[in-house]
């Protein structure tokens, strides 16, 4: 440790300029952005904004509504408002706000367009067509794409890859089970599993052809390569699925339902997350489920729970949140909250301790698999979300509770002993699994989109190793060990990778402030060669930006439009660093305060949040208003006598 933390004599920052004191714009601006917080708390304690994804959310539901016969038409006009709304002017749809179109999602949207009744003849789905025929048609599309056409029947399903049920009976020490896959992937590949073994071919009342090109299927990978391995296994696993019946199939898709329905949470969901619901519900549904059954009207009713409406010029219109955010969220706001001077105590704190302690988790989820000795503990990102407790959320909400006044020792205790037993053997942290690193699941042919795996990332180690330092784990060795991993995770360039938000910005606002929480000098190469990348990749208007390109194309690493989310990223590593009143952190402040909403809030249509890099991707409502509220705070090392609240709610 002690050679890792050699220093090198440290920087100064240059004295601001004389003149008007600069930060007396951001002291207002900070004042309106946190009274706009505290209004928006719910009586209960608690924020959540909207979560935003792609459309393609909503074309699934309407395509799973018709899978089970209850698609109606309100919701379909509604919905199809809401996507024809997104269509970009090339016809295609984008997995991002100001991302390129995306193939798949286009071809989902198309589809369910044509459920609202749009014509084929219409501009906006000839343009559509056209997009999905340039790029390679029906044939290029993922695979969870081409699962749903298989469905209503305009897919081969012989010409999808093999899911066979019976990897749920695979013991936990073998390759390919599911619980080498990560929480979010393997509560997806069990539903599909019944669904791929079942076949189902249902209606959609009109063809797809338009869609379709004659291109020659893709070559498999070469055979002496991995990819061209696990192909050729996946063939033998497509002659096993054409032959199987009798009683192992039997209790393989008995075991997979029993699976499924021990993991629907409280509010109807699988994982609160999409994918794994609407797969879920149509499994079962298949399996005879009938759809009055409590299971499948849980899980129906609780969709409507993540139902968005909203009214346009052009009529109401319908979308649906991938997932909700309110402990992360209330989380990030009590924290914004105090660092803007809010004292422990205060009515707003107490009431968002009260409802976090309340959302405390007691029971085993599936990380007790690979973890079967640790005590459970902690919290999760939704609010039924019992059988998935993160990393990430727990360490958030330690960090916020100590700052609400209100007694939190027995659940932090928990919680703390719950994220010591969750470190991995590298040293890091993942968010939902310890260990989950098998690399070769990413090349079996079924896994052609997202994240597979959870293996341990910066940003979620950071964050861990800050909230263990709070509890004064500071020099104990899961610190150092957690420390040792962000410095060899550290970029060439200086940055860190964002897993779990866009991307080098969102990395290095992270670790920075974590290690130097945890002893590192701010003097240290590792602090400097990050807040010079900071500074290099500022941008001209005083803020920071990075497109969610970056996650596959480097050029856009530390570049894109500047954001109120990502900027205060930036500051809140550069305060960390002692470069918080520099002339670069001021020139950001300026740009906060002179882009700043009336309202007190800012706006923000690019999406900074990552689900999956490189495929999917999320815009927090939340974002844009905390994370300038704790930069602006710990930049202006505000007092609590300074800004006394005026809300009080």
């Amino acid at each position: 440790m002690t050679e890792l933390l050699s220093a090198k004599t440290a920087t100064v920052d240059p004295a601001p300029p004389a003149g008007p004191d600069p930060l007396d714009g951001a002291r207002e601006a900070l004042r309106r952005a946190r009274e706009h917080l505290l209004g928006l708390q719910d009586d209960e304690g608690w924020w959540k904004g909207d979560l935003a994804t792609n459309v393609t959310m909503d074309a699934e539901d309407l395509m799973l509504r018709q899978f089970l016969g209850i698609r109606t038409a309100e919701q379909t006009d509604e919905t199809a408002r809401w996507i024809r709304s997104q269509q970009l002017p090339d016809g295609s749809w984008a997995t991002f706000h100001g991302g390129p179109g995306d193939l798949s999602t286009t071809i989902e949207a198309y589809v369910a367009l044509r459920l609202a009744g749009d014509t084929v003849e219409a501009g906006h789905m000839t343009a559509a067509a056209a997009f999905v025929r340039a790029h390679g048609g029906l044939a290029a599309s993922r695979v969870f794409t081409r699962f749903w056409l298989a469905m209503f029947g305009h897919w081969p399903w012989s010409r999808l890859p093999a899911v066979p049920p019976e990897l749920v009976l695979l013991p936990s020490w073998m390759p390919f089970n599911v619980y080498d896959f990560a929480c979010w992937a393997r509560q997806t590949i069990v539903p599909l599993s019944i669904v791929r073994a079942l076949r189902p071919v249902r209606s959609l009342g009109f063809g797809v052809d338009e869609l379709r090109t004659s291109a020659p299927p893709p070559r498999p990978p070469r055979l002496g390569t991995r990819p061209g391995l696990l192909h050729r296994l996946d063939r033998l696993a497509g002659s096993y699925e054409r032959i199987a019946r009798g009683p192992v199939r039997r209790h393989a898709l008995r075991r997979a339902a029993e699976w499924i329905v021990a993991r629907q949470e409280a509010d109807g969901s699988w994982g609160g997350i999409q994918p794994p619901w609407v797969y879920s519900l149509m499994a079962l549904n298949l399996l005879g489920y009938p759809l009055d059954h409590p299971v499948l009207r849980a899980g129906l009713e609780g969709l409507e729970r993540f139902t968005i409406r909203t009214r346009t010029p052009d009529g109401p219109v319908r979308w649906l949140e991938a997932c909700q955010s309110p402990v992360w969220d209330t989380a990030l706001a009590v924290t914004a909250l105090a660092d803007a001077g809010l004292p422990a105590g205060h009515p707003a704190l107490e009431r968002a301790g009260r409802w976090m302690l309340d959302e405390e988790i007691r029971v085993r989820g599936d990380w007790a698999v690979r973890r079967p000795n640790t005590p459970p503990g902690g919290w999760a990102f939704e609010f039924h979300n019992d059988g998935y407790a993160d990393t990430d959320d727990t360490a958030e909400v330690i960090m916020a509770l100590r700052r609400t006044g209100v007694p939190v020792e027995p659940a932090v205790l928990r919680a703390t002993r719950w994220m010591l037993g969750m470190q991995c053997r590298d040293g890091g942290w993942a968010a939902f699994d310890a260990d989950n690193t098998r690399k070769l699941l990413a090349d079996l042919p079924f896994c052609d989109f997202g994240e597979v795996t959870d293996p341990p990332s910066a940003d979620v180690t950071a964050h861990v190793v800050e909230a263990l330092v709070a509890e004064n784990y500071a020099g104990t060795l899961p610190v150092r060990r957690g420390v040792h991993w962000l410095l060899r995770a550290q970029e060439p360039d200086g940055s860190w990778f964002g897993r779990w938000g866009a991307n080098h910005v969102y990395g290095t606002g992270a670790v920075v402030p974590a290690l130097v929480a945890a002893g590192v000098p701010r003097r240290h190469p590792a602090i400097r060669r990050a807040v010079d990348w900071l500074l290099a990749h500022q941008g001209a208007d005083g803020g920071w930006g990075e497109d969610l390109r970056s996650y596959r194309d480097p050029s856009w690493v530390g570049r894109g439009e500047s954001t109120a989310s990502q900027t205060a990223w930036a500051l809140l590593a550069l305060h960390a660093a002692g470069h918080g009143t520099g002339e670069p952190a001021l020139r950001a402040v300026r740009w906060l305060v002179q882009t700043q909403r009336p309202d007190g809030g800012w706006d923000e249509p690019h999406f900074t949040g990552t689900g999956f890099p490189g495929d999917f991707y999320i815009n927090y409502g939340l974002y844009r208003l905390v994370f300038p509220i704790s930069a602006l705070g710990r930049i202006l090392d505000t007092g609590a006598g300074d800004l006394e609240a005026t809300v009080t709610r």
